[in-house]
């Protein structure tokens, strides 16, 4: 696996400088290759990662199979590329990706210095710390004068700093480009604890050798709301994408699942009628797709809940609760906005 996610990244560095800037009309030009283009992180357990059978599967890579699947209603109609954290603005400016959907903070540099934009939040995350189980450490304040691993290149750094300044503490970073060298040298005892936003520490875990070793402490030092990214300039992309996401929020809402879409078809209710497209609905067609662009959405991959839980929560070893990713009517903040 680790093989063909490196020659993949060779593969897109190469790549990335002769890409031609995209046009506009982004759907044009995705309709006309045939499939989507995604930008996905190299490999993170639960989000996005190249399984035993060698197909890309997590989080995120759900997310990009449910706009190909609201495209082309056929969610293999999409190709990833996996990208570091230096190099997933770059590849979407470029055009050599139609959209990034790889655990990206929002955050207001992001959104208006880049030429790129948010269409919404799919995972509200915080930064946290992973440590040794037996080290005694009971709150990051514990960590006051110790070692940390840190990536470079993302918003970590800036979080560390910040909350072990403004609180008097002090600490020592080791940080590194790579993700996977910084899990190693946590797990070599290099430093005392590993700190990125919590579903990623939760990820960490997994890979290493003993997870049951080691734990994650209670505290989220810092709002990390992440979504999918695209350019700004092309406002029908943005909806498909943006209107994805919601749908996928409205479905669970609704209780339309993939296992009853088909039966669903039929129901009186006049907000599953116009999620489905359904007696006379035509949505889809304000944002140049077919009106049962959410019908194919659920039937291909399900709705938000479902993603989540096979992925992330209960249903996947990672068992991560859905806290603030819950619907608005859960005690949770995710909210989709209504479609009519």
């Amino acid at each position: 696996m680790k093989t063909a996610v490196v020659a993949a990244i060779i593969g897109v560095t190469a790549g990335l400088a002769a890409a031609a800037p995209a046009s506009a009309a982004t759907l044009d030009d995705v309709r006309a290759r045939g499939y989507l283009q995604c930008g996905v992180h190299t490999g993170l357990f639960g989000f996005a990662e190249v399984d035993n059978n060698g197909e890309w599967a997590g989080f995120d890579v759900d997310y990009c199979r449910a706009i190909a699947s609201a495209i082309f209603d056929d969610p293999t109609a999409v190709r990833f590329t996996p990208l570091s954290a230096a190099e997933r603005f770059t590849a979407l400016q470029s055009g050599a990706i139609d959209v990034l959907v790889r655990i990206t903070t929002w955050t207001m540099t992001r959104d208006a210095s880049l030429g790129l934009t948010f269409a919404g939040v799919n995972y509200y995350d915080g930064q946290g710390f992973l440590v040794p189980a037996d080290a005694g450490f009971e709150t990051a304040a514990d960590l006051d004068g110790g070692t940390i691993c840190v990536q470079t290149g993302t918003t970590t750094e800036l979080n560390l700093a910040d909350y072990f300044n403004s609180r008097g503490l002090t600490f020592t970073a080791i940080a590194v480009a790579d993700r996977a060298e910084a899990i190693s040298a946590f797990e070599a005892g290099r430093c005392d604890a590993f700190t990125a936003d919590a579903s990623n520490v939760y990820s960490a875990r997994m890979t290493l050798a003993t997870p049951a070793n080691y734990e994650v402490l209670p505290e989220v030092i810092s709002k990390e709301p992440l979504g999918p990214m695209v350019r700004i300039g092309d406002p029908q992309w943005l909806n498909i994408v943006r209107w994805t996401h919601y749908a996928l929020l409205n479905a669970e809402e609704l209780g339309v699942t993939q296992a009853n879409v088909a039966e669903m078809l039929a129901s009186p209710n006049p907000e599953i009628q116009r999620l489905l497209g359904q007696n006379g609905a035509a949505f889809g067609e304000m944002i140049g797709l077919t009106n049962d662009w959410a019908a194919r959405i659920i039937t291909q991959i399900g709705n938000y809940g479902e993603i989540f839980d096979r992925n992330l929560g209960a249903g996947s070893p990672l068992g991560i609760e859905r806290g603030l990713n819950a619907l608005w009517n859960a005690g949770g903040i995710q909210y989709g906005m209504p479609i009519r």
